[in-house]
């Protein structure tokens, strides 16, 4: 048994010794090496070995390195490699042919291959280009049960001429679309695109390609790609139903899940109370309730989002706040009625007694009139020159001035 161990142990070392490459071994490099573009920011790298590479029996793998505009390398055994990534600033790439020998590496020289960026003038191409994803019910019962919509927005290039028209494409796995709803801007430029249904998976896991090229007759307008992680971009729709009472001090809120492909453990939600008071509160949790504390003199509004749990997948954006919904009623301290109502009371009063004394004309006799100062003597002695001045005999005037109150009298007699 021994002896027959002993023979099988050497076979399989001489075995390993014929495959291993001698030390006069050398790796020739790929030839053919070449960049193809497929879809929207999506090629495919494609090599062959070289046909002058000896030991047919060793298996080779390849060193792929991505030079720009990402840098990234990975290693394979096949010949072709399909690659995401931008174009509109070019793609370079290398490719070498690689050996494992135990913890030593094997290697040959690089080859290269280029795909040159498109042409365009600087500064037309758009800039600041979001795209978000929403979910909905599909009005299509024979179909998918829900199905997704995409909305991006983006900027005019800087030194885009004024008849700049840009046109968007997206790509998710094989399909392509053109966008046929645009939203525009003051010069009548498209800015922003609306697709009600699109291919991307409720789901989805894989990465979205955006296209946005444009015309113009002034300027050759440079094109833009941009890949995104659907994850990331996709808006869950604000909770359903959301209630809310109070019982004395106790507020109980309550809610149901979004509209979604995703199950009722697959979400977690941010509750947000306010009060007229500036009172502010935002509290997460990981189910359809929440139970918290009033005032018991305030009023409240009670609002819901929902986002999906990276339980799920990887976290992704906040759904927006749920409609509002109020519950108490704001009371006023007791004080504060008590001084509203006395000043009610006040203005009443002060109010009615003004009427009563124009009515009955009370000012005049409670505050009588001053009388101003009299002057009647003066006034009598000039009337007495003027009568004398206007008679020509000789008169003897006896005056006689009697006073009361309120009255004069005055007696004249002549001689």
């Amino acid at each position: 048994m021994v002896p027959a161990l002993l023979i099988l142990l050497g076979a399989i070392e001489t075995l390993q010794t014929d495959t291993l490459p001698d030390k006069k071994f050398l790796l020739l490099p790929p030839i053919n090496f070449t960049i193809k573009v497929t879809g929207l920011a999506q090629v495919v790298l494609c090599w062959e070995p070289n046909p002058n590479q000896g030991q047919k029996n060793v298996n080779l793998n390849y060193h792929v390195k991505i030079n720009t505009p990402q840098e990234e390398d990975y290693e394979t055994r096949n010949t072709q490699s399909k690659c995401e990534t931008t174009l509109h600033q070019g793609v370079s790439a290398s490719v070498r042919t690689i050996l494992w020998h135990g913890h030593s590496l094997l290697a040959s020289s690089w080859v290269s291959a280029e795909h040159k960026a498109p042409p365009g003038s600087p500064g037309t191409s758009i800039v600041n280009l979001t795209c978000t994803t929403n979910t909905a019910a599909s009005n299509y019962t024979n179909l998918k049960s829900y199905e997704v919509s995409l909305h991006c927005t983006w900027l005019a290039g800087k030194d885009a001429p004024e008849d700049t028209q840009y046109f968007l494409y997206y790509r998710y796995g094989p399909w392509t679309e053109e966008c046929q709803e645009y939203s525009k801007d003051t010069l009548s430029r498209n800015t922003a695109c609306w697709f009600p249904r699109t291919f991307i998976h409720s789901k989805a896991r894989d990465r979205l390609a955006v296209h946005v090229n444009g015309s113009s007759n002034h300027a050759t307008i440079k094109p833009f790609d941009q890949l995104f992680d659907t994850q990331a971009i996709d808006q869950p729709n604000p909770p359903m139903d959301v209630t809310a009472e109070t019982e004395g001090s106790r507020l109980s809120i309550q809610w149901q899940k979004p509209v979604s492909a995703f199950p009722i453990h697959c979400f977690e939600y941010e509750v947000k109370i306010c009060n007229t008071k500036d009172y502010y509160q935002v509290e997460k949790t990981t189910t359809n309730a929440f139970v918290s504390t009033t005032d018991g003199v305030s009023k409240y509004s009670i609002q819901v989002r929902a986002a999906v749990s990276p339980h799920c997948r990887a976290m992704g954006l906040w759904s927006k706040w749920s409609q509002p919904v109020y519950v108490g009623k704001e009371k006023k301290p007791i004080a504060g009625w008590f001084l509203i109502t006395l000043t009610a009371v006040l203005c009443f009063i002060l109010l009615i007694f003004f009427f009563l004394c124009r009515i009955y004309h009370l000012w005049t006799k409670m505050f009588p009139p001053v009388p101003a100062p009299k002057s009647t003597f003066k006034d009598l002695i000039m009337t007495t020159n003027c009568e004398k001045a206007g008679s020509s005999e000789t008169e003897i005037e006896v005056i006689s001035y009697v006073e009361e109150p309120m009255l004069e009298v005055l007696e004249d007699s002549v001689f």
